[in-house]
């Protein structure tokens, strides 16, 4: 993780701890410059990233302050945190259903900028919103790039493991929404009927170099699902 990145985490935190409120005033640039004793461009790029997150707001001339960025429960359809960062509150269990290494199919290739004959890790899970069925998640991961999973590692947050277990720095990503109706194995995963409306949400991750490492696609179940958007005008 690169130190911007380090301090726009440890600020979010501070924010989350300390339970600070739409309109609440955080430290000057100054003071953050030395209690993280780094440059003034280093914490100019966490606020910004901040920013973008919709997590603080900045008034020139009068400070930095903080931004009522989502209400509880609701999943940002913007973020690249990772599925469980985004609902952390939540009790999130995930149930594996396929996990192996295979040849991408051409939409993966294309996405993740590979060739057919490209390995890639393909991760089929279940997530769970304390015990009800919330979605159906479809990852491949490019190989060359994420060098290894297993069962312990996708149970969890695999997004972590990336960014702590393999030291890659997430940088961005690209989403495309898609509503349709449920086909019959979606319907029999989410416990819903073929035909029930659904929410389809596909996600190209990017490394901070651009490099993209994961195609995925997660089906939503309509009855747990709530989503937010933030815009920076």
């Amino acid at each position: 993780m690169l130190k911007y990145q380090h301090i726009a985490d440890e600020l979010e935190n501070y924010i989350e701890e300390h339970k600070l409120q739409q309109g609440d005033k955080l430290p000057i640039l100054q003071d953050l410059m030395i209690q993280f004793d780094v440059s003034k461009s280093t914490v100019t790029k966490a606020l910004d990233l901040l920013e973008k997150k919709g997590v603080v707001f900045q008034v020139r001339g009068s400070g930095i302050f903080v931004r009522r960025h989502k209400r509880q429960g609701y999943i940002s359809l913007t973020s690249n945190q990772g599925f469980k960062k985004n609902l952390e509150e939540f009790h999130i269990t995930s149930e594996i259903i396929t996990l192996d290494i295979r040849k991408p199919t051409k939409e993966a290739a294309v996405n993740l900028n590979i060739g057919l004959d490209d390995d890639v890790y393909y991760v089929k899970r279940i997530r769970y919103i304390h015990g009800q069925t919330l979605c159906i998640e479809e990852s491949y991961f490019n190989k060359s790039i994420v060098t290894y999973l297993n069962k312990e590692i996708i149970t969890e947050s695999i997004f972590n493991y990336i960014t702590e277990g393999l030291g890659l720095n997430i940088g961005f990503a690209d989403t495309y929404l898609h509503v349709d109706k449920l086909n019959a194995e979606e319907a029999e995963y989410l416990g819903l009927q073929k035909g029930d409306p659904k929410l389809e949400v596909e996600s190209v991750f990017h490394l901070t170099n651009g490099q993209p490492f994961d195609f995925s696609k997660l089906t939503y179940n309509y009855v747990q699902s709530q989503f937010f958007l933030q815009a920076v005008l």
